[in-house]
């Protein structure tokens, strides 16, 4: 076995370990559910990623960057602290009141990406990280007063692997390939009284966490167009994922829950030496995966949580822009900043369900540096705040549930860091 081949395996089974670490913590995100950039240099910058790619990580974005480096390690964590919650008002079954859903605070999330070129054109990669999450905790139930009992909240967390092939096939011009191994989690607890309206009620809510996994792909181009003007691409498949079997009367289809596709285009901008801007538009398509995106109003209609086409969270597709730019202040410091900003996928009608999953934020505010420490080295810092966005429900909660009106929010603050290597 060859020298390289051995580190190849050591990145490996470096990654299972992180992939550990990943899984035993919840998650939580700012695109909906999706996490709002990978890789802490792209944190710092809003979040871009897809035409400018600066670390190991930037290959979860947009799998053609691979190309761009020789030999690099990037491992990084993020503290994470939602701040999210409820109003309830108007309703005739005992509802109302102000609910926080902050009982499970903060979140440790952390990442790894490795990259190595094999030829002079071709280049392997490997990344480990969150591509999302949803968690809310109310040790006040919302619905006590159905006869709910314990905490409410739900658990999502999904972590994707993805093993990566780059190919610069003219100079200056790459594509890249990553099949994608899906690990997700879920858990549901303190929903009791809607059990009712279950195709299998056993299977609904406090059954402790469950497993699925799953399988995709994302494709990406990396081209550069003139000296100091990238642009890229990429397109990332409907993840499908096993069903989660003790939620199968909670999500439609028998517990479905694939992770639906993606795609967005990006450019970087170097305009002066060491000044680089960047801009992402990207589409994240929730309302194809009828867990997520189908109403709540099919349960009115006789059919019930559990079955094709049956109740879901009621998200819209979402249209997310970033904006980022870096300074090189001296040989070995660069500073960061970015702003990122996100449809909202929750309607007003929606938000009652979504008291459970309040993915609501829309603007995100950032910054973030990098100190070089000498032999390819450096440390890499950013911190994140997205102020609280609140969506008034209009027509919200069903009169079988008492009428009157459901407002949520969601508020996130994060900060991390990442140790680099080019080696």
């Amino acid at each position: 076995m060859s020298a390289s081949s051995r580190k190849f395996l050591r990145a490996i089974a470096a990654s299972g370990i992180a992939l550990a670490a990943l899984t035993a913590v919840p998650a939580q995100a700012t695109d909906g559910y999706f996490l709002n950039g990978v890789g802490a240099k792209a944190k710092g910058m809003g979040g871009v990623a897809i035409g400018l790619p600066q670390d190991a990580l930037s290959v979860a974005t947009n799998p053609a960057a691979a190309t761009t480096m020789d030999k690099r390690v990037d491992f990084g964590v993020e503290i994470f602290v939602p701040d999210r919650g409820t109003e309830i008002s108007g309703n005739g079954a005992g509802l109302n009141g102000s609910y926080s859903g902050n009982g499970s605070n903060p979140f440790v999330l952390p990442e790894f990406g490795y990259v190595r070129k094999v030829a002079d054109n071709v280049a392997l990669g490997l990344t480990i990280n969150g591509n999302g999450g949803m968690n809310t905790d109310y040790e006040t139930n919302p619905f006590a007063s159905f006869g709910a009992s314990g905490p409410a909240g739900v658990d999502l967390k999904q972590v994707f692997i993805a093993p990566t092939v780059a190919v610069e096939f003219a100079e200056g011009h790459s594509v890249g390939l990553s099949p994608i191994i899906l690990v997700q989690g879920f858990r549901a607890e303190g929903i009791q009284p809607f059990t009712a309206a279950s195709a299998a009620p056993a299977n609904f809510t406090n059954q402790g966490t469950d497993w699925a996994f799953g399988g995709g792909f994302r494709v990406g181009y990396l081209g550069e167009l003139a000296p100091g003007v990238n642009i890229g691409a990429f397109y990332q498949s409907r993840i499908w994922a096993d069903e989660f079997d003790k939620y199968a009367g909670l999500f439609a289809q028998g517990g479905g829950f694939d992770v639906p596709e993606s795609y967005g285009v990006g450019i970087g901008l170097e305009p002066v030496e060491g000044v680089k801007l960047g801009v992402d538009v990207k589409r994240i398509e929730y309302s194809e995966v009828q867990s997520v995106g189908n109403p709540l109003a099919p349960l009115f209609s006789g059919v019930p949580f559990g079955f094709e086409g049956g109740p879901g969270f009621g998200w819209r597709d979402v249209t997310v822009f970033k904006v980022g730019g870096s300074v090189d202040v001296s040989e070995n410091l660069t500073l960061r900043a970015g702003y990122g900003r996100s449809d909202n996928p929750v309607p007003q009608s929606e938000t009652f369900l979504n008291i459970l999953a309040p993915g609501v934020v829309q603007d995100h505010f950032t910054l973030g540096a990098t100190l070089g420490i000498g032999g390819g080295k450096e440390l890499t810092v950013f911190g994140m705040r997205a102020p609280r966005n609140t969506v008034e429900g209009s027509g919200s909660i069903p009169l079988n549930y008492g009428g009157g009106e459901a407002d949520v929010f969601l508020a996130e603050t994060s900060f991390g860091m990442s140790f680099g290597w080019d080696f």
